[in-house]
């Protein structure tokens, strides 16, 4: 008996290891292992792939990751008293798995990956909203990872795939779409957890485009997004005042009404905005 088949139940791991999931480190396990399974394989082929993934916690989808043949997986690990358990998952697969005991927003992945790279996490509650910010803003474009595949509060899912005129949509929905084809694959019930959360989940696949959907400078078009719905219930020539004297000619010039507000106004027209305040 090797690889996967040489694992105990999660939950025996947890008891063995003393890891009952911590509120101040945003844990809630994943025990099933059909279900972890299935997330590794919504990942996509990860045979030709390094993978990261963050809070893998006792290993339940680091496991599926490795049976669906992931050339390796990096595993970042801020609980200390996960070590042990992901130690047996790196002794059933052999120079497979490297484990980092250390906060993901420190360490830098590409010291440790060799493209091309896939993330795949459920992430941490408290820590994933930023994380995905982050890989979805790099200084350069294509970014290090070729697809995300992580899980969220469902609400912040909706955020990521939201439409215009919707009350979800926001900036979380232009930075992802604008770079990505993001949707989501599969929704979860708090039951699914240890210990069951108060909201829904859900996993979010997110693929990388070879260039960005429409023409912008990236800074520029976060600093318009961000203010535009930071004040969301405003006219948007109330909202961005300040941001050019004929403000009112540059929002026209993009396809944009002055009283129109944030939430009507598609990733397209945002990005025209970004390009005539730069200009």
């Amino acid at each position: 008996m090797s690889g996967i088949d040489s694992l105990p139940p999660l939950k025996q791991v947890i008891d063995t290891h003393g890891i009952a999931a911590k509120k101040s480190l945003g844990q809630n396990f994943l025990l099933d292992l059909n279900l972890t399974s299935k997330i590794a394989r919504l990942a996509g082929d990860l045979q030709e792939c390094d993978v990261l993934e963050v809070g893998p916690g006792p290993g339940g989808l680091t496991r599926g990751l490795l049976a669906e043949g992931a050339r390796k997986v990096l595993a970042i690990e801020k609980d200390s008293r996960c070590m042990a358990a992901l130690a047996e998952i790196g002794d059933a697969y052999p120079g497979k798995l490297q484990v980092i005991n250390g906060d993901a927003l420190e360490v830098n992945p590409l010291e440790h990956l060799t493209p091309p790279i896939r993330i795949a996490a459920n992430l941490p509650y408290n820590v994933g909203t930023e994380l995905l910010v982050r890989w979805l803003t790099p200084k350069e474009w294509p970014p290090f990872w070729t697809s995300l595949t992580l899980m969220f509060q469902r609400e912040v899912a909706e955020r990521i795939v939201a439409q215009p005129g919707s009350k979800a949509y926001g900036r979380l929905a232009i930075l992802a779409q604008w770079r990505t084809d993001a949707r989501i694959v599969l929704g979860l019930p708090p039951e699914a957890f240890n210990p069951p959360p108060k909201v829904h989940s859900a996993v979010v696949n997110l693929t990388a485009l070879p260039a960005p959907r429409f023409e912008a400078d990236a800074k520029t078009l976060e600093m318009v997004v961000a203010k535009a719905f930071n004040q969301r219930r405003k006219m948007l020539r109330a909202a961005l005042k300040g941001l050019a004297p004929d403000l009112e000619d540059r929002l026209i010039a993009s396809g944009i009404k002055p009283t129109d507000r944030a939430e009507t106004v598609g990733l397209e027209q945002f990005c025209a905005l970004a390009r005539n305040i730069r200009a």
